[in-house]
């Protein structure tokens, strides 16, 4: 029985419908359980001193943590088929914040052990968020749907590195001792946890139309007696096996950069803790767009190539990926080893998105189960290369150019992911269905002009002030690279009550430098960007203005005033006037053709 009344766009602004609701509180909940899984990270030096914990024990507490995750996510995509998402996230958000309220009570490294491994079960929150997101969207949209929300969620393995130490350093700041703070910290990141659990129960439903148990009453969904076997079957199909081996040589591998990548920064370029977090966090924070390309062009691939097209994109990503990390393995100049980590980072979680744009059209009536065995694919492929990462005999970058040529291998196993004459057929009157709802939907507003012919506009018609965005967004990427190489310049230059401020102050000048000055030379969320950086550069000319020293104000013989300021103007004007004809911002709006420059 197919679910009805799937949303065929994303109104990225709204709550009013459930589809949007379920896609922002997916999301969002998603967050929060990537934000609490990893939250004791950057609190483990504290913990490793207070508990006497040793490198060997650290590291099977950080296995322990990924590995339940593979069960927890098997058995929430069965649940997700039975009970469905809406009380599936209830549960875990509920009972997944015990123990990471809990693990306060450890004092020994056994029940630190067993309390991350408790933990570690809230990381199946992805496979309910991507069955929400599968269910709610429509077969033009579904890609990006999934992609965004799974890659947004992502963010807070990212985003806790830098709130956590702030979060405790706050109860440091209320008089309590070490031991106490980061105890009480973890109690913070379970309650909200909890409390978004009663919200998700309260603000979604199931599908479009309503929750399982209505539906079912009503003859409108299949009853759970129907679902019986749906995850025997999901088992027995070798496509949900070959994409559970594609989802290790993605997920599984930005998971393990994402535990390792702090440590090779300092051991193989000699960086500081500090500069060596700022450049491995780069990695992470390109979730907030690269996923979401990743589904996009997926849905573009899918209008001329059908299913098989969805999955040739899944090949092209993941064959990338490989070259990639093998390239970023055997780079030895730091300034040329990070911007090869964000192009290897930008295909990784594009194929993480591709991957999720091909699940929901394996089997319709075990969307959970699939979604469930890829997803644990993702953690054991993490858990595979954690025992790569800990030879003694490998060096992290021999280590990395071996996973490189894994990937790529594993980009072959596309050719097993393959669809039947009815099922291609099936997707085509679905895609040609969802199209034609969208275009009555839409079809007051004017239609967007083919794609080649307007690029060709385009450059007819590009400005001037296109080139000086791409100019100033390359800039900006190259001084956050440079600020990585020279923290404690950058932190000479920020006065905060607590060092930890600083360092939060400085993660987020260099985040918004390389990924601000990416989205502006790319034109992507440009005014976002612009507007960022605008209020960041504002600091530096507030410092050139009234500081002292070699910040001697505007008078001075300093250059620094009349550069900074001029880039400041420039980031304004690029907020007023937004991104011209060659920008990614025309290409996704809905104007009647989005390349040429209607300001002329």
């Amino acid at each position: 029985m197919e679910v009805r009344n799937k949303a065929t766009r994303i109104d990225l602004f709204s709550l009013s419908t459930p589809q949007m609701r379920a896609f922002h509180m997916s999301w969002f909940a998603f967050f929060l359980c990537f934000f609490a899984w990893f939250g004791i990270a950057p609190l483990l030096p504290i913990v490793k001193e207070e508990l006497g914990l040793s490198k060997e024990q650290l590291g099977n507490t950080l296995i322990a943590s990924v590995s339940i995750t593979i069960i927890a996510r098997l058995f929430i995509g069965w649940l997700c088929d039975h009970i469905g998402p809406r009380k599936s996230y209830t549960f875990l958000l509920i009972f997944g914040s015990i123990p990471v309220m809990s693990i306060g009570l450890a004092n020994t490294y056994e029940s630190f052990l067993l309390f991350r491994l408790g933990i570690g079960v809230i990381g199946a929150s992805f496979v309910i968020t991507q069955y929400h997101t599968s269910v709610m969207f429509a077969p033009n949209c579904v890609g990006t749907a999934n992609a965004t929300s799974a890659g947004w969620g992502n963010l807070g393995g990212g985003v806790t590195q830098m709130v956590m130490p702030l979060v405790m350093a706050a109860f440091v700041g209320l008089g309590y001792s070490d031991a106490i703070s980061w105890r009480a910290s973890m109690v913070v990141a379970g309650a909200v946890c909890f409390l978004t659990g009663i919200a998700y129960y309260k603000f979604t439903t199931d599908l479009p139309n309503g929750n399982f148990e209505d539906l079912r009453e009503s003859g409108e969904h299949r009853s759970k007696a129907k679902t019986k076997g749906a995850f025997g079957e999901a088992l027995r199909d070798k496509r949900v096996w070959a994409l559970f081996f594609i989802y290790a040589a993605c997920f599984g591998i930005e998971l393990t950069i994402n535990g390792i990548a702090a440590v090779y920064y300092r051991e193989s370029f000699g960086l500081g803790l500090k500069a060596a977090g700022l450049a491995a966090g780069l990695f992470g924070l390109m979730n907030i767009f690269a996923r979401t390309l990743g589904g996009y062009i997926s849905d573009k691939f899918v209008k001329n190539g059908g299913l098989s097209g969805r999955v040739r994109w899944l090949f092209i990503a993941l064959l990338i990926e490989g070259i990639a990390l093998v390239f970023f393995s055997r780079m030895t100049v730091l300034h040329l080893a990070i911007p090869m980590m964000i192009v290897f980072s930008l295909f990784v979680q594009m194929s993480e998105g591709a991957t999720y744009s091909v699940v929901p059209f394996i089997n319709k009536k075990a969307l959970g189960a699939v979604s469930g065995i890829v997803g644990a694919g993702g953690n054991m492929g993490a858990v595979a290369a954690g025992f790569l990462m800990r030879s003694e005999d490998l060096s992290y970058a021999d280590a990395f150019m071996i996973l490189g040529f894994c990937v790529a291998a594993a980009s072959f196993l596309t050719f097993f992911v393959r669809f039947s004459p009815s099922m291609e057929s099936a997707a085509k009157e679905e895609q040609k269905i969802a199209m034609a709802e969208r275009a009555a939907i839409e079809a007051s507003r004017p239609k967007k002009a083919p794609l080649f012919p307007a690029i060709r506009r385009a450059f007819k018609n590009i400005r001037p002030m296109d080139g000086l965005r791409v100019y100033i967004g390359l800039a900006l990427m190259v001084k956050g690279i440079y600020f990585i190489t020279d923290t404690a310049s950058l932190e000479t230059k920020l006065t905060g009550p607590a060092a930890e401020w600083d360092t939060f102050l400085a993660w987020i000048i260099v985040f918004c430098h390389v990924i601000g000055g990416a989205s502006l030379a790319l034109g992507f969320i440009s005014r976002v960007a612009a507007g960022v950086n605008a209020f960041i550069v504002l600091g530096a000319v507030g410092v050139y203005l009234f500081g002292e020293g070699d910040y001697g104000g505007m008078l001075s013989t300093n250059e620094g005033f009349q550069f900074t300021f001029l880039v400041f103007v420039t980031l304004v004007l690029l907020v007023w006037r937004g991104s011209g004809p060659m920008s990614l911002d025309r290409m996704l709006s809905d104007k009647p053709d989005c390349f040429v420059d209607d300001d002329k």
